[in-house]
């Protein structure tokens, strides 16, 4: 019974199912849904999702969708999952569950509400500046706590020496955040130095898999990056 997982590389919450299933060694099968084609609409992907998001999984005749739920299942379901991604101890489970449901409304919100309506727009998504510049403040609110309730005892999320789902989950957010120029993405991120530490360290925990499942995010950002240099180029040739 070989699970599937419907996901766009382009999505944070895609990349986090990706690379946990590919930490824990699952034999899965990726299905792309392109979100800027609008895929996640088509009928046959409805029947998975009816809420039209990515990702979404089947496993035998069960289907599931949104990120936090899939991240716990697979860990309950599959057998090898080191304790520490999702420990067997209730109070230490509860922990995690508050910063995933902390996450929703304001990392993940920050993150996503600056994104579209500044890098997406061109693309076609509804943008506001004052959208803009609220999900901005959100944003730097959340990396606050973050920085300082979060990651105050530990160098992982809840004060654990070892990275849980949670990290996963927020650090695959915070790297959408590679979309911006580099004046942007220095000037919100250099502030926090546990955040950028805690960054490295998920990155490192997670080995090849983090630069692999990432790597469209990558090439998108070089090109994104690219644009941004030619439109600043091209204004200034007409000062």
């Amino acid at each position: 019974m070989v699970l599937k997982v419907y996901a766009d590389r382009l999505s944070q919450p895609s990349r986090s199912v990706l690379l946990f299933c590919k930490i824990i060694g699952i034999d899965f099968e990726e299905i792309q849904v392109e979100v800027l084609k609008n895929q996640r609409f088509s009928p046959e992907y409805k029947a998975i999702n009816p809420m039209s998001q990515v990702p979404a999984i089947v496993h035998g005749h069960f289907k599931l969708f949104e990120s936090h739920a899939i991240l716990i299942y697979l860990s309950c379901s599959f057998p090898g999952v080191a304790n520490h991604w999702y420990p067997s101890d209730v109070s230490k489970r509860a922990k995690i569950h508050s910063v995933l449901d902390w996450h929703h409304s304001n990392l993940h919100r920050g993150s996503v509400g600056l994104i579209l309506n500044t890098i997406m727009a061109p693309k076609g998504f509804p943008s506001s500046p004052q959208a803009a510049k609220e999900a901005e403040k959100i944003l730097m609110k959340s990396l606050y706590k973050l920085e300082t309730f979060w990651l105050k005892d530990g160098s992982f999320l809840v004060g654990s020496s070892q990275p849980s789902i949670a990290d996963i989950s927020l650090v695959c957010d915070i790297m959408q955040l590679e979309l911006l120029s580099d004046k942007d993405f220095d000037r919100i991120l250099s502030p926090y130095k546990k955040v950028l530490r805690w960054i490295q360290d998920t990155k490192k925990a997670t080995g090849p898999h983090f630069h692999e499942v990432h790597g469209l995010l990558f090439k998108a950002q070089k090109r994104i990056r690219g644009q941004m240099a030619t439109q600043t180029f091209s204004a200034l040739s007409k000062i």
